[in-house]
């Protein structure tokens, strides 16, 4: 690049910090396409000032082949250019911003990862159950699995969320839910109750979190999922992470014949849409049943 190329780089780069206040990961993504255009438009012996559409859906093209991204980082390509042409227009570099006349690529939700019922089974079963924290935790995440919760609502739990064989939980944009606790849940939460939660909160006796660290505070999402891929490296699980437990619990209810508004509601999920997802776990897991069944008898 030249000078000026640089020189519109940092003014870009001052623009998305101060002008636009986005995050630095944010940032970091835009400033490597921007660079990564206005080389193009030197190789082609283009400007900004005049560069066209087609000119802007080559170099997409040019991009794609490049690196074989896939529609979802194509989608951050656009939404990069379409913010540097938002800047030209702004400092009176161009009249208007023509990236904005490109259609972003569709693409499809990734589809929420789920395990089955004994995987969940091992990945539990690795956590001590000797010592008050090993005991919360097990309790904590026999829970998130069996209710089907968000980590945030996990840690948001009251000991007066519980109430007659259920538990209140409190979801995205302040909406409470009920839902019934499966036996083994109810369980580990008598227990954790009575015995072990009132040791960890002996000097901050009134705490009115549920689950709370050695100290009696209150546990963060962080300090939480942490203490999850703690469990999941030791039974040798790389790939689960600690919503998996959220997505098992919904595919679960689905195999096992739950109608879809149930689950729905379950979750908290405002939209229906969001819990169709799960009904496509469900499906390729069948397939792929299917798929390696048909396998091992061409095998045969």
């Amino acid at each position: 690049m030249n000078g000026q190329d640089l020189d519109l780089s940092e003014q870009f780069k001052e623009y998305l910090f101060v002008q636009r206040r986005l995050s630095r990961a944010t940032v970091a993504v835009y400033l490597p396409v921007i660079t990564s255009f206005l080389s193009f438009l030197e190789d082609q012996h283009l400007c900004v000032e005049t560069v066209s559409l087609d000119d802007i859906q080559r170099y997409l093209i040019t991009r794609r082949e490049a690196t074989g991204d896939g529609g979802r980082t194509m989608g951050k390509y656009l939404s990069a250019l379409r913010t540097f042409f938002s800047f030209l227009v702004q400092e009176r570099i161009r009249e208007d911003n023509v990236a904005r006349r490109i259609k972003a690529p569709k693409t499809a939700p990734p589809l929420p990862t789920a395990v089955t019922v004994d995987d969940v089974d091992t990945l539990l079963g690795v956590i001590p159950t000797d010592d008050d924290l090993g005991y919360r935790d097990r309790t904590m995440f026999e829970l998130i699995y069996s209710c089907g919760l968000r980590v945030s609502e996990a840690t948001g739990l009251l000991v007066g969320s519980i109430d007659n064989g259920s538990i209140r939980v409190l979801g995205k944009r302040s909406k409470m839910r009920l839902i019934p606790l499966g036996d083994v849940a109810r369980s580990y939460l008598d227990t954790y109750l009575s015995q072990v939660r009132p040791r960890l909160v002996r000097t901050r006796p009134f705490e009115k979190r549920l689950f709370v660290g050695k100290d009696g505070r209150p546990l963060t999402r962080q300090a939480v999922a942490k203490r999850f891929d703690q469990y999941r490296d030791q039974a040798g699980m790389p790939t689960v992470h600690i919503h998996t437990l959220r997505h098992s619990f919904a595919t679960h209810l689905l195999e096992g014949g739950a109608d879809l508004r149930s689950v729905q509601t379950l979750l908290g999920h405002s939209d229906i849409k969001t819990t169709q997802i799960y009904t496509h776990v469900s499906t390729k897991d069948m397939r792929d049943a299917y798929d390696a069944f048909h396998k091992e008898e061409k095998d045969d």
